[in-house]
């Protein structure tokens, strides 16, 4: 069966809606949604998306982070955070909630199809901030651990979401003025090449795409950026080995202008055959 499954950093649940979300939805006819950034409480989050089945991961930071799968076929099992995987790490409290949630999607012709919502940590690179790098090497590993275990599993796996790095300078317009930045430094780059090449996961969008530049995911709401298609790839629907050779296209739905967008982040759409 065809399965589209779009994923989308919202930057606020309830200001994309404002903005038109939900006509994308109705247009995009999505069978499960992979949400980032939802920041809003449980049952606001259930409300908003009312039809759905929804698996949603608030973050214990009021008004941060929140991540959600909503599905309009029925959800099994759903596990939610990594705090058994990796090392640990000195973050402050509540960083690592609202970022990671799985649920098994429940197919018509049966088995399951296992869609992971991941928000990583941004972190930055400004003295005094070194702890937020911290934190974001920390919750790597932890992501690391599980995708072993996810790669080879025989149910098919997609590792969706914001993950706040962009892998080659094919996912960055401005990469030589990035090289110290968070988000492209090589440290953070090599945990997806480790993911890519030691697990076998495959990154979809640079797949289906080719070589690049681009296309992008996420664009600063500052200045001429969205025009000018300065931006930046850190959107991404990671896919096992159970899955990849499902997936028959990923399309980034950058909005036709800057004034129609419904969040900084463009949706990224795959169709897969189950």
């Amino acid at each position: 069966m065809p399965l589209i499954v779009a994923t989308a950093n919202v930057n606020g649940i309830r200001a994309a809606v404002r903005r038109g979300m939900d006509t994308w939805i109705t247009t995009r006819t999505p069978d499960v949604l992979l949400l980032q950034e939802v920041r809003a409480p449980d049952k606001l989050a259930r409300e908003l998306l009312d039809g759905w089945h929804v698996a949603h991961a608030e973050s214990e930071v009021k008004g941060r982070a929140g991540v959600l799968v909503a599905s309009r076929l029925p959800l099994g099992e759903v596990r939610t955070g990594l705090t058994a995987y990796g090392a640990g790490g000195e973050v402050e409290a509540g960083a690592d909630t609202g970022r990671w949630i799985e649920a098994d999607v429940e197919l018509p012709g049966g088995g399951t199809f296992t869609a992971v919502s991941a928000y990583l940590h941004s972190g930055s690179t400004n003295p005094g901030q070194e702890h937020t790098m911290v934190a974001k090497y920390a919750y790597l590993e932890k992501v690391t651990a599980r995708l072993a275990e996810l790669s080879v599993a025989s149910a098919p796996a997609v590792v969706a979401g914001d993950l706040n790095i962009a892998h080659h300078n094919a996912d960055i317009k401005n990469w030589k003025g990035n090289l110290k930045s968070a988000g492209f430094l090589p440290e953070e780059r090599a945990y997806v090449t480790r993911w890519l090449d030691e697990h076998g996961w495959a990154d979809l969008g640079r797949v289906h795409a080719g070589d690049g530049p681009g296309p992008y995911t996420w664009w600063s709401w500052r200045g001429k950026a969205y025009d000018n298609d300065s931006g930046w790839r850190i959107d991404y629907q990671l896919a096992n080995q159970s899955l990849a050779a499902a997936c028959r296209k990923i399309e980034v739905d950058r909005a036709p202008t800057y004034a129609e967008r419904w969040s900084d982040h463009a949706p990224v759409v795959a169709t897969y055959e189950l």
